[in-house]
């Protein structure tokens, strides 16, 4: 699958299914960052850590700044891989972080230390979400999990994303495809 095609389904939500049991991603709800021939690469934005944006910016010695709003912001679990990388998904703007991959036209993914500087300083992006791990796919794999019912998409959406409390993200995900994922029920099945 690749964007050319309109196949990708890069900037898409994913919905877990109730009847998704894996811990991994159990009612979860995964922003998709990557996704082409060789698989895809999302975070799950609905798992919030025990940590505080504060604590991992202490732990890899970058002073936050006085009074700065974001010492208190959460920390996402952003999947099972590469647990000890720090992820940020942010608004796009003018500036250029070293380890930045863009995904929209308005969001961007970096991995970068300058980006949690600049947020630690209070001159970070307008918008931004930071997760440690990260899902992955292999090639086909996604697809084949959507083939039997593990996950349904939607359009991506920054409201949910960036503004929505975090208990809420999955729900109003689910609402703007007319779900409600309570009747659903946990047993897959074809039409």
């Amino acid at each position: 699958m690749n964007q050319s095609t309109g196949n990708s389904l890069r900037h898409q939500f994913l919905i877990s299914m109730p009847q998704l049991a894996d811990p991994n991603f159990s009612s979860t709800l995964t922003y998709l960052c990557e996704h082409n021939e060789q698989g895809a690469m999302g975070l799950v934005i609905n798992r919030p850590t025990s940590l505080c944006l504060g604590d991992v910016l202490t732990h890899i010695d970058i002073t936050i700044a006085p009074g700065s709003s974001h010492f208190h912001d959460t920390v996402f679990a952003g999947g099972p891989v590469d647990l000890e990388h720090g992820f940020i998904l942010h608004s796009r703007d003018n500036r250029r972080w070293n380890a930045t991959m863009p995904v929209t036209d308005t969001l961007s993914l970096a991995t970068s230390r300058d980006i949690l500087q600049a947020i630690a300083e209070g001159e970070g992006p307008d918008m931004a979400l930071v997760a440690l791990g990260y899902a992955g796919w292999g090639a086909g794999q996604l697809e084949q999990e959507i083939s039997q019912n593990t996950w349904l998409t939607c359009p991506a959406d920054t409201d949910i994303l960036f503004n929505t409390p975090i208990d809420q993200r999955l729900i109003k995900a689910a609402a703007k495809l007319g779900v409600n994922l309570d009747l659903l029920s946990h047993e897959a099945g074809h039409a």
